[in-house]
């Protein structure tokens, strides 16, 4: 067995922060296109999908920083992160806070098919082999909504910032005196 369990229990740490971030972008496009919401805030929620997912990504590296506290030296990494390459596919996800990145927001669900590819690839494991365990699909279905919950949430907060910035530049250009 060896190092298997260790990089199953990262791959669904993975899929906790990732995977359900293409059902959430699917659904907020789909609410944000909606006709009869032209000019509101809904409407424009599209635009801070990048931003939900570069929070996200920022959520998973605090993550993995207090996986390896207190002890950040090269061996510990080594010993701690069994995948490498997908941990740093996963920290790219940072890179949405940067405006460039943002302006694509297909870029993120492009990014993130990788994690959601982890529960489709054991969902056809499970169908077409003669194993009819279902703890992996039960493992992965209580990842896949919490997933849900984390990418959910992570729009709320930063719909609920935008606001706030809003809300004070108006209060802020209403008390600033005239020139």
């Amino acid at each position: 067995m060896g190092n298997s369990f260790f990089i199953y229990i990262q791959t669904l740490e993975l899929m906790a922060f990732f995977a359900g971030y293409p059902l959430i972008y699917a659904i907020v496009v789909y609410i944000a296109d909606s006709r009869r919401l032209s000019n509101s805030l809904i409407s424009r929620i599209d635009s801070f999908l990048p931003f939900a997912y570069a929070l996200v990504g920022t959520l998973f590296l605090g993550f993995q920083l207090k996986k390896l506290y207190p002890d950040y030296s090269a061996a510990n990494i080594n010993q701690v992160i069994q995948q490498p390459w997908l941990i740093g596919w996963a920290l790219l996800s940072i890179l949405f806070w940067l405006p460039w990145f943002a302006g694509k927001k297909i870029l993120s669900l492009i990014h993130s098919f990788l994690f959601f590819s982890f529960l489709i690839k054991d969902i056809i494991l499970q169908l077409f082999t003669s194993s009819r365990d279902g703890n992996i699909i039960n493992n992965d279905m209580k990842v896949y909504a919490e997933s849900l919950f984390l990418n959910l949430a992570c729009i709320a907060i930063i719909v609920f910032a935008y606001g706030l910035v809003l809300l004070l530049k108006r209060r802020l250009k209403r008390l600033s005196p005239p020139v």
